[in-house]
């Protein structure tokens, strides 16, 4: 969803480049996150990250780990980052990328990754526009290029038609899963993902009934 341009989001973007990462830098940082995290811990990603609640409170809870969320809209970038100051402790594991997540392999290496997020991403649904959904093969080849062998990359949508391309479009590219580890209800077999942690676009529209479709798939062994 495109958000409304707001005055304060560049200057405050620009006073904080100690989380937020914009594009240029960025790309100077391929295959040198560890240095910027200042460790070896495991990387997890988020492409698209909205305003920021999905990526800010799995960094809270998984110290263990580093995130990064990517956002290309400067609003949204902004949201981010006043949640994330607006916290009493600032996660020093979370920073967040100010750039295009449909460019990932040029922000990373391969192996940097282990694993990837994509929360209601864009469902494009004109055939004419297939080539730009973020589970599209092409896509798929470039998230492939950063992770590791069976690296995971795991999924939710409240768009059932996007959804059942996308599962589609995973085994094609001899993607796997346990059935333990798709749903297509996902709040009613929460079980099935017990660290679920709700975006801010999935609580609002979960609470008017909306079916919530998820999987965790995993990258192909040969590939």
């Amino acid at each position: 969803m495109r958000l409304r341009n707001k005055k304060w989001a560049n200057p405050l973007i620009e006073k904080n480049p100690q989380i937020v990462i914009k594009n240029e830098q960025a790309l100077s940082n391929k295959g040198e996150w560890g240095k910027v995290f200042q460790n070896n811990n495991d990387i997890y990603i988020e492409i698209g990250s909205g305003k920021g609640r999905f990526i800010i409170e799995n960094a809270i809870k998984n110290p263990d780990k580093n995130f990064i969320g990517i956002e290309i809209q400067e609003t949204a970038v902004g949201i981010i980052l006043q949640n994330i100051l607006a916290l009493e402790i600032i996660p020093q594991n979370l920073k967040i990328i100010f750039g295009d997540g449909a460019s990932i392999e040029n922000y990373f290496v391969k192996n940097e990754i282990n694993k990837i997020y994509l929360n209601h991403s864009d469902p494009w649904p004109k055939a004419r526009h297939e080539k730009r959904r973020l589970t599209y093969r092409t896509f798929l080849e470039s998230y492939k290029n950063v992770l590791p062998k069976e690296g995971q990359l795991e999924f939710k949508t409240d768009n059932r038609q996007l959804f059942d391309y996308s599962v589609e479009s995973f085994r094609d590219f001899g993607m796997t899963w346990d059935e333990s580890k798709i749903s297509y209800d996902l709040h009613s077999e929460i079980e099935k993902n017990p660290a679920n942690i709700m975006t801010e676009y999935e609580e609002k529209f979960s609470n008017k009934g909306q079916l919530e479709y998820w999987i965790l798939a995993k990258m192909p062994k040969d590939k």
